[in-house]
């Protein structure tokens, strides 16, 4: 009881600010804007499917993911990591273990932004479903334009064979079944290029999970 009530005191001491509307804040997002992110969540389908997204890629949500990766808010990973968890959780056959697999930024965009928010977002993921995770399951080989400035065939020309297998994997093989989890989904290109490397090498991918895709869109990425 008194080890809370420290932690609600410092809480109040040391407020944070919401990186979406800059009020004071006790957690990652103020109460107004953590509600209005949510309401981006998509419906779940009704029944498994492969690509499991949790939201659309529009108003806070779209605001949420730039915080994160542009404006140096990875903290904003654990909520938006263990929501993506819940919604997974929520559809997923209930014997499917498999492993997590981000989808890696290349080495020098990394290390210029300071850490990868597909890594974040799987390490939140997994602390939430209690899955193993990989995150150096693939490594990027070669830096690539950003996917939304491209059409579909420059999308799939940009990503072609900017991934390998990588340093967790090539030590030993995985037994399990692969999650591909990346922050936004599009074409499709990108997932498909990551899930052949792997199948390349006899690792089944089961899926892949994104925290966005854009609204009304009937490509995949």
């Amino acid at each position: 009881m008194a080890i809370a009530f420290f932690r609600g005191l410092l809480s109040l001491i040391f407020l944070e600010e919401c990186p979406l509307c800059h009020q004071r804040a006790t957690d990652e997002f103020c109460p107004n804007c953590q509600g209005k992110v949510q309401t981006c969540q998509k419906p779940l389908p009704p029944k498994p499917t492969k690509i499991v997204v949790w939201g659309e890629y529009r108003d806070e949500l779209r605001g949420a993911i730039a915080a994160l990766k542009f404006r140096n808010n990875p903290q904003l990973a654990r909520p938006l990591g263990h929501w993506l968890g819940r919604h997974w959780l929520a559809q997923a056959p209930p014997k499917l273990r498999p492993i997590v697999v981000p989808l890696p930024m290349y080495a020098e965009k990394r290390a210029e932004r300071g850490f990868d928010q597909a890594e974040l977002l799987a390490r939140h993921f997994c602390h939430y479903t209690h899955l193993p995770l990989a995150a150096r399951g693939l490594e990027r080989t070669r830096a690539t334009e950003a996917m939304f400035k491209l059409n579909l065939q420059q999308r799939q020309q940009n990503i072609k064979g900017a991934f390998a297998l990588g340093a967790d994997f090539r030590r030993r093989l995985p037994k399990r079944p692969v999650l591909l989890l990346d922050d936004i989904y599009t074409t499709g290109a990108t997932m498909k290029t990551a899930a052949q490397v792997l199948q390349h090498h006899g690792i089944d991918v089961v899926g892949a999970v994104a925290l966005a895709a854009p609204r009304r869109s009937s490509r995949q990425r």
